[in-house]
């Protein structure tokens, strides 16, 4: 009796396996990846044998000051907007100093993550009393005093929205200041801080521009005063 055409013998399968003839397929050959590096314009690129090194980002004295005021500045700022709700007299500086604070307290958080990462301990603004290096807190530009801390707490009503958009433009303006003198001075090269300190700036600026369009709906006397006593574009 004939045998069925796929019954083929075990011995035939071993040596066809053995010989990886069956198939006529040959092994693939082995992938070697390159790295290549481009060159200038013109000319060719390199082939790296490993990834280049990249160095840590460097922070300086000047960053760290910078973060720990910036902290404290910002702790005066939210300070300045707990006083609002009970004193004001008008429906949109409530909800002015309500984006104040809620930026600023983000920003707050941001920089003490910033400083818990690099294991440096936090500045706030109940001990910041004393020298701590250029900007002790008498110094931070855009501080305000306790005696007009005292004063804004004192006043409601309209006088008292005229003089926290006062003294906020100028505490806005310090912060700008702050950063200003950051920038151009000894920064390092920390892209986390960089674009920390991006944010800052332009938030202030924000805020400040809507200080002022908030001084001419108020009056245009206000206005002039909030220019000449902040000395420039930024916020807090």
């Amino acid at each position: 009796m004939p045998r069925p055409a796929y019954l083929v013998p075990v011995g035939a399968v071993l040596i066809c396996l053995a010989l990886g003839a069956c198939s006529g397929a040959e092994e693939p050959p082995a992938v070697t990846h390159r790295v290549i590096q481009g060159g200038a314009p013109g000319e060719a690129g390199e082939v790296l044998t490993q990834m280049p090194t990249i160095p840590d980002p460097e922070i300086t004295a000047d960053d760290v000051a910078f973060v720990r005021h910036m902290i404290v500045h910002h702790g005066q700022a939210l300070q300045m907007t707990e006083l609002v709700d009970e004193r004001t007299g008008r429906e949109d500086v409530p909800l002015f100093a309500e984006r104040i604070r809620l930026s600023q307290e983000d920003e707050i958080r941001l920089m003490e993550e910033w400083l818990q990462t690099h294991r440096l301990s936090v500045l706030r603004i109940d001990d910041a009393g004393g020298g701590h290096g250029a900007h002790a807190v008498g110094e931070m530009p855009g501080m305000i005093s306790e005696e007009q801390l005292a004063e804004l707490a004192a006043t409601d009503g309209e006088d008292f929205d005229r003089l926290f958009l006062r003294l906020m433009y100028a505490h806005h303006d310090g912060a700008v200041t702050m950063v200003e003198d950051l920038q151009q001075g000894n920064q390092g090269t920390d892209p986390v801080l960089w674009n920390l300190v991006v944010d800052i700036d332009s938030d202030q600026r924000i805020e400040m521009d809507r200080i002022l369009q908030m001084q001419e709906q108020m009056g245009a006397g206000d206005r002039g005063a909030a220019e000449s006593s902040g000395g420039g574009t930024g916020s807090d």
